[in-house]
């Protein structure tokens, strides 16, 4: 589970070709329908004054995603796409701001970023503005957590439904969830932790 990236990182990084040629920003982070990795990233011009462009970026044509660029083989990358496809595939697969519930009914908290694993753009939890009930701590304090995707997930609109027992992983530390997700994930396939 190394290699984690906040999505919200992502917002204005360069393309760049293996060349070293900067050929776009990345404007949105697309998901697929099912929200369980990156579709796609919309994009802006060369320079970030620059408007959208008619073209659209998909996960299969990256590189490699790093930290301070998303690489890509050349320019052949990115595909030529009607900007109002775009800006509407940009709306569906936006997680940012969607209220989260379990399958149980109860609400979560919001989404303020999704963490994927940057080797294969696949998400793998959700940063929330969580609810009092799931973070125990004063009431004046707003709590700010991370709560794994978990197996089964429900996207429908701007509600995202996650399985009940994932709340169970919830912490606001990001090494610790890591961790304890991680752990998890080992014991599920056998592994000694």
């Amino acid at each position: 589970m190394n290699g984690l990236t906040a999505v919200r990182s992502l917002t204005t990084l360069p393309v760049v070709t293996l060349g070293g040629d900067a050929v776009a920003h990345v404007k949105d982070t697309v998901f697929d329908p099912s929200a369980t990795r990156i579709a796609s990233f919309t994009l802006t011009g060369r320079s970030l004054l620059s408007g959208p462009l008619p073209q659209d970026l998909p996960w299969p044509a990256v590189h490699c995603l790093g930290h301070h660029a998303v690489m890509v083989r050349d320019e052949g990358a990115l595909f030529d796409l009607p900007l109002s496809v775009a800006r509407r595939d940009a709306v569906r697969g936006r997680l940012l701001g969607a209220q989260v519930l379990t399958e149980d009914g109860d609400l979560v908290g919001t989404v303020l970023d999704v963490l994927v694993e940057g080797a294969s753009g696949r998400l793998v939890a959700f940063r929330l503005a969580a609810q009092r009930e799931l973070v125990h701590g004063s009431r004046h304090r707003r709590h700010r957590v991370y709560v794994p995707r978990g197996e089964a997930l429900s996207v429908t609109g701007r509600t995202l439904v996650i399985p009940a027992h994932a709340t169970a992983y919830v912490t606001d530390d990001l090494p610790g969830f890591v961790a304890r997700v991680g752990a998890r994930h080992d014991r599920g396939r056998g592994v000694a932790s």
